[in-house]
């Protein structure tokens, strides 16, 4: 039995989870679960206001691993998407201006490669630099990072470097073979010892149990520091991918697992990820009343379709919500 006096924060904040408290906790009557989850976020955070990133693309396709979601890997069957380049500082820079222009308070940069190469290191870094003089948060997913490499990073300015599990270490040999669930903890550790936040989360509807999910969480929560943003994907099903017919997840069973990341990580900014376009409004009202406060911003994310900014403004006129100011993003 899980004691709600730690929960709601009546008692001093639970720092190791077991699996058993953790589903206990997940299985709780919808209604209780998600009284819990508000009593959490309430204690930490302003429950209505979210925050806005913004994710760029700056470099895409032609990835060596064979993540079973991805549509940039070389390895996906089928035809393949065709490898760009490292886009221009510049480009980076002006998008990273549009972002901070229309809300944006954090700048993520994402480049489809297993691990940096050495000789992009300068680019990456004038982004940073750059994104960080405007005033905005940075943070980047590069990969897998050699501990020299997240030390060049912490340099240069970057806050975050988000490095996803993406699901259990049971499942997580059925999603990818290039690299290991102790490799994605080795990266996760070479930020936190550079002196970074991280930022990691995982995708649901891929196949996993909920207990694949809970684990997840539970590996997320039980590290020396939660991470600082945790964020929580659905899966998009993609043409040609390995997961490309993967069964939906039950819109409830998402807002539970988010109703759960925030309990165990209180003071985290959860992230409502990747798989927006297939929610209704509605669904994305209870992951909000759950403890959601981050979302990105845009029509894309990577390569995925994503709200427009239109709709998010019109959803939430519609719940009262408005954008968090970068002096409270964590």
């Amino acid at each position: 039995m899980i004691d709600l006096a730690h929960v709601a924060g009546r008692a001093p904040a639970k720092t190791y989870w077991t699996r058993e408290e953790a589903r206990a906790l997940y299985d709780l009557p919808f209604a209780d679960l998600m009284f819990e989850a508000q009593t959490v976020h309430r204690r930490n955070f302003d429950p209505n206001r979210v925050q806005m990133s913004k994710l760029l693309s700056i470099k895409t396709g032609g990835c060596a691993e064979d993540c079973g979601y991805c549509s940039q890997s070389a390895r996906m069957p089928g035809e393949k998407m065709k490898a760009s380049k490292l886009m221009e500082v510049e480009r980076v820079l002006a998008e990273a201006q549009k972002a901070k222009d229309g809300g944006a308070t954090r700048y993520c940069m994402g480049a489809a490669w297993r691990s940096p190469k050495d000789r992009d290191m300068d680019m990456v870094v004038a982004m940073v630099e750059g994104v960080k003089a405007m005033g905005m948060e940075t943070c980047m997913t590069l990969g897998m990072l050699t501990p020299k490499q997240a030390l060049t990073l912490k340099d240069a300015g970057l806050d975050y470097y988000n490095h996803n599990l993406d699901t259990s270490e049971r499942y997580y040999s059925e999603i990818i073979s290039t690299r290991t669930f102790a490799d994605r903890l080795e990266t996760l550790d070479n930020v936190r010892l550079a002196g970074m936040k991280v930022c990691a989360g995982g995708i649901l509807g891929m196949g996993e149990t909920v207990d694949d999910r809970v684990d997840m969480l539970v590996t997320l929560a039980n590290m020396d520091e939660a991470p600082e943003s945790v964020p929580i994907n659905m899966l998009i099903p993609i043409p040609g991918t390995k997961l490309e017919n993967a069964p939906p997840i039950d819109p409830l069973d998402f807002v539970r697992t988010i109703a759960l990341a925030r309990i165990m990580m209180p003071e985290s900014h959860v992230r409502l990820s990747a798989g927006r376009t297939e929610m209704s409004d509605e669904t994305q009202a209870l992951c909000f009343l759950a403890g959601a406060n981050s979302i990105f911003v845009g029509d894309t994310l990577l390569t995925a379709d994503n709200p427009g900014e239109d709709h998010d403004g019109a959803l939430f006129r519609r719940l009262g919500i408005g954008p968090e100011a970068l002096d409270g993003a964590s």
